[in-house]
């Protein structure tokens, strides 16, 4: 395994800008999920990755269809006996890049600065997904893999992952694996690896408050039409406090409490509030004061406004008493929360807040309950080991406050535990304009991919 290894990491030093210049082709295109518009760039994206894996050997990999965006599925064939299995995840589908005014270039014609590779999808995630293509690529490359390998890429993760629960129950004959390596999640500094053992659910919703039936001259009609963007503001100011605890009658009746030991574990991860607050370009932090902000960011339920629109709002004045209003709701949710109890309560609020001059409506978009990991699986100890022999120390563990739905989804329909890390930064801009990689770190990753595929094995036998 050690001459494989070090043959393997010596093709990885030898195909540096090779393995850059393939991600650059991956992230120019703009395989946007939430965008219709890019139905036919979703394809595209998908069938690229078919041809990587083919190209790898994996001759049955495919495009999979699903009542949304297709899944790329290959795996090893014949299946190697007496071997374990890795399924290695990711999704191939990115956010909107808007506002376009913010990109120092376009998006989708990713460039370097320095040490970064930027550009819409280069962190989250296509640069995760090529770290664990160009590991197997070099290991394959040089020797032989010692274990069995599945791939499962898909294309909804932005916007939920709505289909990938029903595709799980369909080819579950074809996804029995030891453990899931995911990527999704990231490190909290260059120098210091991570492993994230716990991810927040998420329940997403469009509330709309309808008034007149169109829109009304503001001084012919003001003073006796409750104006639906005002009523949608009050019903939104009535979500929280002062202090950032969310007012929603039984929104936390079943969250699980942190115990000490686990409050001094994250207790461990070196975030501070103040240059916490400074990178994130706030004059202080806010939120539930008797939590540390480490423990609001990754244990504790949130309620968020997205985003809100109506009426006019190009240059100028126009002078109008809008028909409706709307705005994208999106809760985070920790271990033993339910996204539909969620959905319940959220319209039981607005059942009680809503005043009777205007009409609402409340569309649920998205949901999937949080998630923690057992920090003592193989797969768990196999990487934690890969990546103390890249970087030269202990990774520390932490619960991440996004949500990376499959997690809980292979938990439940395949019994399959993951292990999750990956190579991206906080200061990376995802989901923001000028999203960003660094490079340094993503080399690493690809070593750290490399370290623990060919001494996973090893921990299952242990």
């Amino acid at each position: 395994m050690t001459t494989n290894k070090d043959q393997a990491l010596r093709y990885v030093d030898a195909n540096r800008q090779a393995f850059l210049n393939t991600l650059k082709e991956f992230a120019s295109i703009p395989s946007i999920s939430t965008d219709p518009e890019h139905q036919e760039d979703i394809r595209r994206a998908a069938n690229w990755l078919v041809y990587e894996l083919k190209r790898l050997g994996f001759a049955n990999a495919n495009i999979v269809e699903t009542a949304g965006h297709p899944v790329v599925l290959a795996y090893t064939h014949p299946h190697l006996p007496e071997v374990p299995t890795v399924l290695i995840y990711g999704h191939y589908d990115v956010q909107p890049p808007d506002p376009y005014e913010e990109w120092k270039n376009s998006p989708f014609e990713p460039w370097q600065e320095g040490d970064y590779l930027y550009g819409r999808g280069v962190s989250d995630m296509k640069g995760q997904v090529m770290a664990a293509l160009k590991a197997v690529e070099a290991i394959i490359a040089t020797g032989s893999l010692p274990l069995n390998i599945i791939w499962l890429i898909e294309g909804e993760e932005e916007i939920g992952s709505p289909n990938l629960s029903q595709f799980l129950e369909q080819y579950r004959h074809l996804l029995k694996a030891d453990v899931a390596l995911n990527l999704d999640t990231g490190m909290i500094a260059p120098d210091q690896p991570t492993i994230t053992y716990g991810l927040r659910g998420v329940a997403a919703f469009e509330l709309r408050v309808y008034g007149p039936n169109r829109d009304l001259h503001s001084g012919l009609f003001g003073g006796v039409i409750h104006n639906p963007a005002q009523a949608l503001c009050e019903l939104i100011a009535g979500m929280h406090d002062s202090s950032g605890k969310v007012l929603v009658p039984g929104f936390y009746d079943h969250v699980r409490p942190l115990d000490d030991e686990e409050r001094q574990e994250l207790a461990r991860l070196p975030l501070k509030e103040v240059e916490l607050a400074h990178s994130l370009g706030v004059p202080r932090l806010y939120g539930e004061p008797e939590f540390s902000p480490v423990e609001r960011i990754g244990a504790r339920p949130t309620l968020e406004i997205n985003g809100l629109y109506s009426g006019y709002t190009g240059q100028g004045s126009k002078t109008i008493i809008p028909a409706w209003a709307m705005a994208k709701i999106s809760t985070r949710l920790v271990p033993d929360q339910d996204p539909e109890d969620i959905h319940q309560k959220l319209r039981a609020y607005l059942e009680a807040n809503c005043p009777p001059t205007v009409r609402w409506e409340l569309i649920a978009l998205a949901g999937s309950p949080a998630s923690i990991t057992d920090r003592h699986h193989p797969g768990v100890r196999a990487l934690a080991q890969a990546l103390k022999s890249v970087w030269g120390k202990e990774p520390l563990y932490r619960r991440e406050g996004g949500s990376v739905p499959v997690v809980g989804m292979m938990q439940r329909i395949l019994g399959l535990e993951s292990a999750l890390s990956g190579f991206g930064l906080p200061d990376d801009h995802i989901h923001s304009p000028n999203e960003r990689l660094h490079l340094p770190t993503w080399y690493r990753g690809i070593q750290a991919v490399i370290e623990f595929l060919l001494s996973y094995p090893e921990f299952t036998r242990a």
